[in-house]
């Protein structure tokens, strides 16, 4: 279910002229920001990653999605719900979700998505997923500024704020950042891809596989 491609490193974040080519299910928003970094066995949880659960859960687990990968929307539609049931709410997992963009859109939505109140911000994720189709170049959408309008709209966001989120820089620096520490650390190439206490875990992306390496991890703590 992933998909192949080559990292973008560089962020490409400029989205300008209408005409440009370009499901987090369950609670509104993440957990509040932890208040300081919690390190681990080959990772690092920092206050700026979007999580969700308890952070003494026995389990991290990272997630590294992109926007418009129509994988990562399959993960979030069919693999996160039974995830978040039965993992995180439940204690046994703490979620951190990461973007790594494959294209300079994935980064422009994960800048988007910063720009919201926290508590949006996985709202915000789950309906990009859901709407990729309107918005996203690889299903045909032309003014994909557009089509990530309407849905920056829907979450609160006028046009005006939206084109400012848009040319900030603020963001870009740590976008990079977080995909080169992916990339580097763990030898990511694919989206969606599922790190279990530091190790990258392939193959994971149905819930099936996913609930055995999650129980053989946490049978081992």
């Amino acid at each position: 279910m992933s998909r192949k491609a080559i990292i973008i490193i560089t962020l490409v974040v400029a989205l300008a002229g209408a005409g440009l080519a370009w499901h987090f299910l369950g609670q509104d928003g993440a957990t509040p920001g932890i208040a300081a970094d919690i390190k681990g066995a080959n990772y690092t949880i920092t206050p700026h990653d979007m999580t969700q659960g308890d952070p003494k859960a026995k389990l991290v687990v990272i997630e590294y999605a992109a926007p418009r990968c129509p994988h990562c929307a399959h993960f979030n539609e069919a693999t996160f719900p039974q995830l978040k049931k039965n993992y995180i709410d439940t204690g046994k997992v703490f979620y951190v979700f990461r973007v790594l963009p494959l294209a300079a859109g994935d980064g422009v939505a994960e800048k988007l998505a910063r720009c919201l109140p926290r508590n949006k911000y996985f709202s915000f994720m789950d309906r990009l997923f859901r709407t990729q189709p309107q918005w996203d170049d690889e299903y045909g959408v032309t003014d994909v500024r557009g089509g990530l309008l309407v849905q920056a709209k829907a979450e609160g966001m006028s046009e005006a704020q939206f084109d400012a989120c848009v040319a900030s820089t603020k963001e870009d620096d740590t976008i990079n950042k977080v995909a080169e520490d992916g990339v580097t650390r763990y030898a990511i190439n694919s989206t969606p891809s599922i790190v279990i206490d530091g190790v990258l875990v392939p193959g994971v992306a149905e819930y099936g596989p996913l609930s055995k390496a999650l129980d053989a991890a946490l049978a081992k703590k």
